[in-house]
């Protein structure tokens, strides 16, 4: 005897539709995925470039931004006023810009998280990185060094580091190619302690030695003076880049002045003969100064955009070298400059 089926009705068919995962086409998973993504990534999200922000930056009105976005929208602004590119709140001066610490750790988590859920294949040494020394075959990419065992780990070869006792005191820094130079040659120990007196790196057997009396303190206690100059060598240089740009805004229009003073010489000059006074001279004269004028303020204007250049370079160097855990690298490069 065969069986009445019940033909579903139109809500049965959406309830079944959205309820059962075997409806959902690979494609539509995938967009679901996505959609997923972009919801967790979106206060990550450069309002700007719609990309991950890279080396965040806070305006007044508390809205993010790639520091090389919002830089290069409020430089392209020509008449000198600046406003947020999301809420468009303008402000009479150029506003100085605070980085968002908090944001950028969440975006190098994030990264980091993308990176192990990658395909092995990222985590193999390139060009430039630091290879692992316990790797046999193709080396992958170390994350730490061992400044007693003298040699680099990846993940999975440094993970003894952390869970056996035997290695308990030892020293891990930033992976480093040339790990000799974190060691004394005379005393075969971790390079550890500054010596104000002759400015050099020494380890602390060379403090109770030959250094016993000179003006010695730890590596990180003269990182942290040395850092607490740099934020304020940083800050400094903001407000000159903020001084030069003002003035580069100033000199802008001033050369806008001089080209329309130009432009009417220029019409002036083509009027009918009979229309020429007796002051075509002096005209002349006052072109050729315009003229002049105008070629010192394009040099001027020159300078001063190679000036900025070079402050926002500094500033972006000491910013990624603020950001370093090894303070031997962080001393050498800062003393030397």
């Amino acid at each position: 005897m065969l069986q009445h089926i019940q033909p579903e009705s139109p809500f049965q068919r959406k309830q079944n539709s959205e309820l059962s995962p075997l409806t959902l086409t690979v494609c539509e998973c995938r967009k679901m995925a996505k959609a997923s993504t972009l919801k967790y990534d979106e206060e990550l999200t450069c309002p700007a470039c719609l990309e991950l922000l890279k080396d965040p930056m806070t305006t007044p009105c508390d809205h993010n931004f790639c520091n090389m976005c919002i830089n290069r929208c409020w430089c392209e602004d020509k008449l000198g006023i600046y406003s947020c590119p999301q809420c468009r709140e303008t402000f009479n001066s150029r506003p100085f810009l605070r980085r968002n610490n908090m944001l950028a750790e969440m975006v190098k988590k994030l990264k980091k998280t993308e990176l192990q859920a990658a395909s092995p294949a990222h985590c193999y040494a390139g060009p430039g990185d630091v290879e692992c020394d316990s790797c046999i075959g193709r080396k992958h990419k170390a994350i730490k060094s061992c400044l007693v065992c003298l040699a680099s780990f990846c993940e999975d070869h440094l993970k003894p580091h952390y869970q056996s006792p035997a290695f308990k005191k030892h020293k891990l820094v930033e992976a480093c190619a040339e790990l000799q130079e974190k060691i004394c040659s005379q005393h075969d120990k971790p390079i550890e302690i500054y010596c104000r007196t002759d400015q050099s790196f020494i380890c602390y057997l060379c403090m109770m030695d030959e250094h016993k009396t000179h003006d010695t303190v730890a590596a990180e206690a003269e990182r942290t003076e040395k850092q607490n100059e740099l934020k304020e060598e940083q800050l400094k240089s903001q407000q000159k880049i903020q001084e030069k740009q003002k003035k580069v805004q100033e000199l802008k229009k001033a050369l806008d002045t001089i080209k329309r003073h130009l432009q009417a010489a220029v019409d002036d000059s083509e009027r009918p003969f009979t229309e020429i006074n007796l002051h075509s001279e002096v005209k002349e004269l006052i072109r050729a100064q315009e003229k002049a004028e105008l070629s010192r303020a394009e040099r001027l204007l020159k300078q001063l955009e190679q000036e900025i250049a070079a402050l926002k370079r500094r500033v972006t160097e000491l910013e990624q070298l603020s950001h370093t855990h090894d303070h031997i690298h962080f001393l050498q490069v800062t003393l030397t400059v």
